[in-house]
C-alpha cells in the first residue's frame, strides 16, 4: 500500500454536458481568461470577457446586465486622463486614444457580448474578489481603476448578503434558458493582505453556494478548491506566487473537461490538439519528403475530423496542411 501525499478532488460529472453544438460564455477574473484560452484554442464555441478582465461580483453583475439589454455607452459616460479615454466599468484593453476609438470598441465588446449571451447554452462566471472600489462614498462600484487617483475611491468588503442580493434575480433570469457554472478564482489577491485575501474568498465561496441554491441549473465547480486543497504547493503557482502555473491551470482544465464536456467532445479535443500542434511545427527542412508525408498525415487527419464535426471550424489547418 502506497502512502498518500496529496488530498486528490473528486468532481462529479454535472448533468449537463458541453460539446461542440453548445455555446458558452465566460466571464469574470483573470482565470476566466485562462481557462477560456484553453477552450478557444481547442475550438470550443466560447465568448470570453467581452468587457475584459471582472474581479469583482458587482462588476459582473454590471457587464451581463449591460450585455442583456445590449446598453451602448454614450460619450459622457468616459473619463480621460488626457492621454486616453476610458470607462470604469471596462478594462484597459478597451480603452482609446480618442473618445470616438474607445466608445468603437466599447460598444463593438457589448454588441458581440450580447450576441453571444442570447444565444449561449452555458455560462461560467468565475468571482476573483469581494472587495470593491466605488467612486466616493457610497459611489458605483468600478470594474478597474484606471490608475485614477486614489482619493477618488473608497474600498470596502462586501458582504455575502448583497452579492447574493445583487446576483440572485440576474443568475435566476440568465438560468431559466441556460446553464450557470459558478467558480471562484484560485488567483491570489495578495496586495489586499493574505487575511483579507482568506476573507474575500471565504466570502465569495458561501455566496457561491448561496447562487447555486436558486436553481438547479446552476452549479459550482471548485476551481479554488483544487488549487487550495489538492495541488497545494507553491511550484503550482507563477513567478508571481499569485497566479496558478501553466501546469495548474492545465490540470484544472482537465478536472473542468471531465466534469463538464460530453465523451465525444472529450475525444474530439484530444484530435484538436495534436492538430494544432502539428499546425504550430517548424520544419527543419521544408521540401523534405519526410515532411511532406507529415502534412498528407495531418491533413487527412484534420479533414476526417471535419467530416465528423462539421461543426468545428478547421479551414485554417485544412489550408495549411493542404498547401
Amino acid at each position: 500500500m502506497y502512502m498518500q501525499f496529496r488530498t486528490p478532488i473528486n468532481i462529479p460529472p454535472f448533468d449537463f454536458r458541453i460539446d461542440y453544438s453548445t455555446r458558452g460564455v465566460l466571464v469574470g477574473s483573470c482565470f476566466a481568461d485562462s481557462i477560456g484560452a484553453r477552450m478557444k484554442a481547442l475550438k470550443l464555441p466560447v465568448a470570453v470577457n467581452p468587457f475584459g478582465v471582472l474581479f469583482n461580483p458587482l462588476s459582473v453583475a454590471g457587464c451581463l446586465e449591460t450585455l442583456e439589454a445590449c446598453r451602448i455607452y454614450t460619450q459622457d459616460e468616459l473619463e480621460t486622463d488626457g492621454e486616453r479615454w476610458y470607462s470604469f466599468d471596462f478594462h484597459g484593453s478597451l480603452a482609446g486614444l480618442s473618445a470616438g476609438e474607445a466608445l468603437a470598441n466599447m460598444n463593438d465588446a457589448v454588441r458581440a457580448g450580447s450576441q453571444a449571451l442570447a444565444s449561449a447554452d452555458y455560462l461560467v462566471i468565475t468571482l476573483g474578489t469581494a472587495w470593491v472600489y466605488e467612486l466616493g462614498e457610497g459611489g458605483r462600484t468600478v470594474a478597474n481603476c484606471h490608475k485614477a487617483p486614489a482619493s477618488r475611491f473608497t474600498r470596502r468588503r462586501l458582504s455575502v448578503g448583497e452579492i447574493a442580493e445583487r446576483l440572485g434575480p440576474l443568475l435566476a433570469r440568465l438560468a431559466a434558458t441556460r446553464h450557470v457554472i459558478l467558480t471562484v478564482s484560485p488567483v491570489r489577491h495578495l496586495k489586499d493582505g493574505l487575511a483579507e485575501n482568506q476573507l474575500s474568498k471565504a466570502t465569495l465561496r458561501v455566496a457561491a453556494d448561496e447562487l447555486a441554491r436558486i436553481s438547479d441549473r446552476i452549479v459550482y465547480f471548485p476551481a479554488y478548491e483544487a488549487l487550495m486543497d489538492d495541488l497545494r504547493d507553491y511550484r503550482f503557482y507563477a513567478p508571481d506566487m499569485i497566479h496558478p502555473s501553466a501546469v495548474a491551470v492545465d490540470y484544472i482544465w482537465e478536472l473542468f473537461r471531465g466534469a463538464a464536456l460530453s465523451d465525444e467532445a472529450i475525444a474530439a479535443t484530444a484530435e484538436i490538439a495534436k492538430i494544432a500542434a502539428a499546425a504550430a511545427h517548424r520544419p527543419l527542412n521544408p521540401a523534405s519528403e519526410a515532411y511532406r508525408a507529415f502534412r498528407r498525415s495531418m491533413y487527412e487527419a484534420a479533414q476526417a475530423l471535419a467530416q465528423r464535426h462539421p461543426e468545428i471550424d478547421l479551414a485554417a489547418e485544412l489550408n495549411l496542411f493542404g498547401s
